[in-house]
């Protein structure tokens, strides 16, 4: 589970008291999510040893993940509710699946393209969220829906080999984190932040390390280095989302979050000397366009006063 798609409903929005502070927490979030990519990468390939299973590289995630926000929680012994397991469940299951998908895809493709599939999610789960939830969708929405899916084909490029295989995992990707929406709007308002990201990555750690059984492969030093720093980089992304909606709109700070996918694009050059191709930025640019749109619509659907559906 990406810290965005954590953090998309678990506080709720508040008027934009502390809007440098906000932005702030967000260009943190954002580099740290970059960097779990670019971690995921050098653990999926030869880079730092053997390369590691997907499965392995997520248990990796959830392990110093749950290892930061435990420690967190009892530094702050913040009041803990008796959560909502069966969504909890729901969400743990489709983030591990998504985030699991996500490092293949980091490890297949160029970090900029992985980034950019990866921002389809809240369009996923804004299709997903009308059966499910019984929400209706308007002609904007689905326009953006359209626009997004329009620079997602362009990054898949039918046809083009391995290229297409690690675009159709990050696709996948983003459809399950998408799915992880419509269970954290569930939870939204129900349970404390901290709490649900301690619940989330308990389960998460859980379902890793069943998982991560028949795969495992001892890592190397290095590894287990980038490991841990993989773990911790989401943790600190994640509070860093949460603290960033908690200070200001959504509306205000959800278009930093794209920032994401420069600082992909600056790791990937900088560690593995990949540079976005054209149609790779053409594909990120209309994604973006897509996601930009549909967070706008949605913050004309929150507003005090708004109609229950898109014009």
């Amino acid at each position: 589970m990406t810290g965005r798609a954590a953090a998309q409903k678990v506080a709720p929005a508040t008027a934009a008291a502390a809007p440098g502070p906000a932005v702030v927490f967000m260009l943190g979030a954002a580099t740290f999510i970059a960097a779990t990519t670019l971690l995921a990468k050098a653990l999926g390939t030869d880079t730092l040893g053997p390369a590691l299973h997907p499965f392995q590289v997520s248990h990796g995630r959830f392990l110093f993940a749950w290892i930061a926000i435990a420690a967190a929680v009892a530094a702050t012994r913040p009041t803990l509710t008796r959560p909502h397991l069966a969504l909890h469940i729901g969400r743990t299951l489709c983030g591990f699946a998504g985030v699991t998908m996500m490092f293949a895809a980091a490890a297949a493709i160029p970090l900029a393209d992985a980034t950019a599939i990866s921002f389809l999610n809240p369009v996923f789960g804004m299709i997903l969220a009308i059966p499910l939830l019984g929400e209706k969708v308007g002609k904007w929405r689905w326009l953006a829906a359209a626009i997004a899916f329009t620079g997602a084909l362009v990054l898949i490029r039918p046809g083009a080999g391995a290229v297409q295989v690690g675009a159709l995992l990050a696709l996948g990707a983003a459809v399950a984190l998408g799915l992880e929406l419509t269970f954290i709007k569930r939870l939204a308002g129900r349970e404390r932040p901290l709490q649900i990201l301690l619940v989330n990555n308990s389960l998460g750690l859980l379902i890793a390390s069943l998982a991560v059984l028949a795969v495992w492969q001892p890592p190397s030093a290095a590894q287990w280095a980038a490991l841990a720093g993989l773990g911790l980089a989401m943790a600190v992304a994640q509070l860093c989302f949460v603290n960033a909606l908690a200070r200001a709109d959504a509306s205000f700070v959800t278009p930093f979050s794209y920032l994401t996918l420069v600082f992909a694009a600056l790791y990937d050059f900088a560690i593995f000397g990949v540079t976005p191709t054209g149609l790779s930025l053409l594909g990120a640019s209309i994604i973006i366009a897509g996601a930009a749109l549909l967070a706008w619509r949605e913050a004309r659907a929150n507003a005090p006063g708004a109609p229950s559906e898109d014009p």
